[in-house]
This record gives structure tokens, C-alpha cells and sequence, in this order.
């Protein structure tokens, strides 16, 4: 069985020149803003670590709000550095505002690690139905029945007549959704769901819960 080529992948020798340039951007940044020796090295790898960690975020979960924000800090450090080393800034003498950025990165890239890691996304629910208007249960007047004149032998009952809905009317819609909350209640819980519960999670009022919940019975 012949082995395959190697072939180079010139999309991840440029992400590699790319990733290798920032870094040393970053360092020498550090560098000139007085943090000498590990601590000079340190600042890119908390860089990258970063952004990697929000992109992966983004990658698994989607897109959010946090991952994004931290993201963007990562980057605008990422490419401000690159910036800052191609002759923008004084090296030598470095403004007070590119020290006071520098010292205090540790602690954002603490905060945005530390949120990356420990946030998780809140699970997924379905949107809620809204719950139609229930209108009043108007009874009909009971209209007067004439009495017979012959009293007729009553048909023997063949099968007795099932009970009629009672209760106001439920959309379908409604009912599929409670009936997915039901089961994912039992699937977490290991119990059915009671009607309290139900009413909570689809905002119903009392009376449309128990309609609901006589159906999933």
C-alpha cells in the first residue's frame, strides 16, 4: 500500500509565519514597556491563549456575545502590537498609556479566560407559544322541552356515550409543545410533570394548564 504525498498546506504555513510574527511583536512590545525576562514571553502566549479560547467557544457554542467581546480584545492586542513594533510608537521611551495597558492585561486576560471557561450556555429552550385569550364560557339557555305525548320504551344503551371535552379549547400547537416540555421534564427529573410546573414554563393561566394537562394525561 503506497503511502500518501506529503503535501504542504500553504493556508497553515501562512497561519503559522502570521501566529509566529505576533508573537514576537507581543514580546518585544512587552519588552519595551518593562517587563524583562519570562514575563516579556508570558504576554503573547496569554494572547493567543485567548483568543484561541474564544474562537473555540464561537466554534462549539455559537455565537454569543461574550465569546465575541473577548475575542475582539484578544485581536485589537494581536494587532495593535503589530502595529505598535512597525515604527507607530517610541520603543525606547514608551507613553505611559502603552505601560499602564501592558501591566494591566493580566488581570482582562484572567477575567476573559476565566468567563470563557466557567459561563456555560443556559439550555436551549423552545419559544414559548403565546397562550391564546380564553374567552368566557357563556352556558346556552337551556331551551324548554316539550313533553311527549306517548311515552316511547327507551332503546336499550348499546355503548355509553363518552364524556365531552370540557374545559376551553387548547390549539394543537400548544399541546405538541407542552407535550416536548413533558418529556424532557421526565427525561431530567425521572418524574411526570405536575401542573404547577406546567403553568410555569408555558405562562398559561390555571384553567389552560389543567386543559393542557387532561390532554397529556
Amino acid at each position: 500500500m503506497a503511502r500518501p504525498a506529503f503535501r504542504v498546506d500553504a493556508v497553515l504555513v501562512q497561519a503559522v509565519i502570521a501566529g509566529a510574527l505576533s508573537f514576537a511583536h507581543l514580546h518585544d512590545l512587552a519588552d519595551a514597556a518593562g517587563q524583562d525576562g519570562w514575563k516579556a514571553w508570558a504576554y503573547p502566549i496569554s494572547v493567543d491563549l485567548l483568543l484561541v479560547a474564544a474562537w473555540r467557544r464561537l466554534r462549539s457554542d455559537g455565537p454569543s456575545r461574550l465569546a465575541w467581546c473577548w475575542f475582539l480584545i484578544a485581536l485589537f492586542a494581536s494587532l495593535g502590537a503589530n502595529v505598535a513594533t512597525a515604527g507607530f510608537l517610541d520603543l525606547t521611551h514608551p507613553p505611559s498609556w502603552l505601560r499602564f495597558g501592558i501591566a494591566g492585561w493580566p488581570a482582562l486576560a484572567f477575567l476573559g479566560g476565566t468567563l470563557l471557561a466557567h459561563s456555560h450556555v443556559s439550555e436551549s429552550q423552545e419559544p414559548v407559544l403565546p397562550a391564546p385569550e380564553a374567552e368566557p364560557d357563556i352556558a346556552p339557555e337551556p331551551q324548554p322541552v316539550p313533553a311527549p305525548l306517548l311515552v316511547a320504551e327507551e332503546p336499550p344503551a348499546t355503548a355509553s356515550a363518552a364524556p365531552a371535552p370540557t374545559g376551553p379549547p387548547v390549539p394543537a400547537a400548544l399541546v405538541d409543545h407542552a407535550r416536548k416540555l413533558a418529556a424532557d421534564h421526565q427525561a431530567r427529573t425521572g418524574a411526570r410533570i405536575d401542573t404547577d410546573t406546567l403553568r410555569a414554563r408555558l405562562g398559561v393561566p390555571p384553567h389552560l394548564a389543567d386543559a393542557i394537562a387532561a390532554q397529556l394525561a
